[in-house]
């Protein structure tokens, strides 16, 4: 068994991870340590905050405890706020302080595309615009054209991990364009993980999630990713069933 250490922003779908846990039945150990937050807000001010160094290092001294194979900061929006070269910042801090291999969310996301062969992405962000703004800059300096783009207005982490999977349903409707090769849902403050072929299903196509990508980035530092079900194309006749 493989363990995927997760450093998570306060309290509102951390227990998506132990969830996920659960219905693999062993296959994955996924231990979260919450990080500390200063102030639950998506505005680019408080995120730059919470994903400051000291957090994170404060949390993978934590986090060590698990003995992981490999570390992810399971935040976007604390990741993109600070730029690709920011992000991998993040995750070289985090891998130096605990002697394993880490990333973020945010950089999962690019990297998910590009095993997809996904170009073109619509967005389906819970975030005020002038956040999702800047989840949009950070895919395309990955290579990740997006077409379009909506969002929600939604202030704190802690109403997104309210929001029912009709909801989420249908805000990946709503985003979705002719153009787009996937569906991107960059919050790992929603609750996805039960949800997500229930959301390919609904709009034909894959759908990224930050929850999902933030699993698989974790095994892909391993080498390969094993495919689990449940967790929709990315997840899907890839490597070896468990």
């Amino acid at each position: 068994m493989v363990t995927v250490g997760l450093l998570y922003p306060g309290h509102s779908a951390e227990d998506d991870y132990p969830a996920l846990e659960a219905r693999l039945d062993g296959a994955v150990r996924l231990p979260v340590v919450i990080t500390s937050v200063g102030e639950d807000a998506h505005r680019v001010d408080a995120l730059l905050d919470l994903g400051r160094a000291e957090r994170l290092a404060e949390g993978a001294s934590e986090l060590a405890a698990e003995e992981p194979d490999a570390v992810m900061w399971a935040c976007t929006s604390g990741s993109f706020v600070f730029g690709p070269e920011g992000a991998r910042n993040q995750a070289s801090g985090v891998a130096q302080a605990i002697g394993v291999p880490a990333s973020s969310t945010s950089i999962a996301f690019v990297d998910a595309c590009r095993a997809l062969g996904v170009r073109r992405v619509a967005v389906a962000a819970s975030y005020p615009e002038d956040v999702a703004r800047h989840f949009v800059r950070f895919l395309t300096g990955g290579g990740v054209e997006v077409v379009s783009m909506g969002s929600h207005g939604i202030v704190t982490a802690a109403e997104v991990g309210t929001l029912a999977p009709d909801r989420v349903i249908a805000m990946v409707k709503a985003a979705d364009h002719p153009d787009a090769e996937a569906i991107l849902v960059p919050d790992t403050a929603m609750h996805t993980l039960e949800i997500v072929d229930d959301l390919e299903t609904a709009v034909g196509k894959p759908v990224l999630t930050a929850n999902q990508v933030t699993v698989w980035k974790g095994l892909d530092l391993l080498g390969q990713v094993p495919s689990l079900p449940g967790l929709g194309s990315l997840f899907a006749s890839r490597g070896t069933e468990v």
